[in-house]
């Protein structure tokens, strides 16, 4: 009896104290990087998995900015002889500096729409200066607008995190050998579950946000002369010109919406011409009744 009672002790002394532990890192790294929170949960930017130069220091806000982790977006328009074509020497240039293309969206120009092409680019942050030269070249840069986020804390802080919850999981793993009853079993292994679960999720989280540090992205419009924006008047003379330009446009505009119109203005006018003939045809023979009932009395 004596030889059982003691291995289910000894196990639950251990799944308690572990557990203990557990949510004291927790709470540690709820602390976040200002305030210590790595170095009371025993991580560090080597044991976040991260590079050192990617993480930065702790101590102070004012680190390199080689230190720092930065995810740069921009959105770029830029005006193209023919924007299909250009759309595809953009991809050849993104793809030869090592990024890829995340969507393509090509309208072929007709009759009566201009030719049209968007790209979304995920370009490697240490060639995106470049690679946005190359680009800028395609063209006449109509609009160009970049952000800068960093990111240096948050990226510390998930894999300060996700080191901790591996750190659980595996003494949870540990441990789950040295269980002694089904009860204990039964309780680990739910731990285990609840805790990969939350380990699962910061890794992704954490993927996705170096993703977005190592590729910066870059929204890609190319347009043709014609659907490129106007430059705003620049004298008088620009601006009656441009007046003038607009009156006409507006003038035909007009004679084509006349134009199509008619052929339903003539069978409308001949619809109301028949209904009117008909009212006083209907009106005459009413009096000539009337007339002839007054003879008659």
């Amino acid at each position: 009896m004596t030889s059982r009672i003691v291995p289910t002790a000894v196990a639950a002394v251990l799944l308690l104290g572990l557990l203990s532990g557990c949510s004291a890192s927790g709470a540690s790294d709820a602390v976040g990087p200002e305030a210590g929170g790595y170095a009371e949960s025993g991580a560090s930017a080597g044991s976040a998995g991260l590079p050192a130069e990617a993480v930065g220091s702790d101590e102070s806000e004012g680190a390199p900015v080689a230190d720092r982790s930065v995810v740069t977006t921009g959105r770029a328009s830029v005006t193209v002889e023919d924007p299909i074509a250009g759309a595809e020497t953009a991809v050849g240039i993104v793809t030869e500096a090592g990024g890829r293309v995340e969507s393509r969206r090509e309208t072929p120009g007709t009759d009566s729409r201009d030719a049209y092409a968007e790209l979304v680019l995920r370009i490697p942050a240490d060639a995106f200066e470049a690679t946005l030269t190359e680009l800028r070249a395609l063209g006449s840069v109509n609009d160009l607008s970049l952000d800068a986020a960093d990111v240096t804390a948050q990226r510390a802080d998930l894999g300060a995190r996700v080191d901790a919850l591996q750190a659980s999981v595996d003494r949870l793993t540990a441990l789950l050998g040295q269980a002694g009853t089904t009860r204990d079993l039964i309780e680990i292994e739910a731990e285990i579950t609840t805790r990969q679960a939350e380990l699962d999720s910061l890794a992704r989280q954490r993927d996705v946000l170096v993703d977005q540090v190592e590729y910066s992205s870059l929204a890609l419009e190319l347009v043709t002369v014609e659907a490129a924006p106007v430059a705003a008047a620049a004298t008088f003379l620009d601006g009656l010109a441009g007046g003038w330009a607009a009156l006409l446009a507006f003038g035909g505009a007009l004679a084509v919406a006349f134009g199509a119109m008619l052929p339903w203005l003539v069978v409308a006018g001949i619809l109301a011409g028949i209904v009117l003939a008909v009212i006083r045809a209907t009106k005459a023979a009413r009096a000539a009744r009337a007339a002839k009932a007054e003879q008659g009395a």
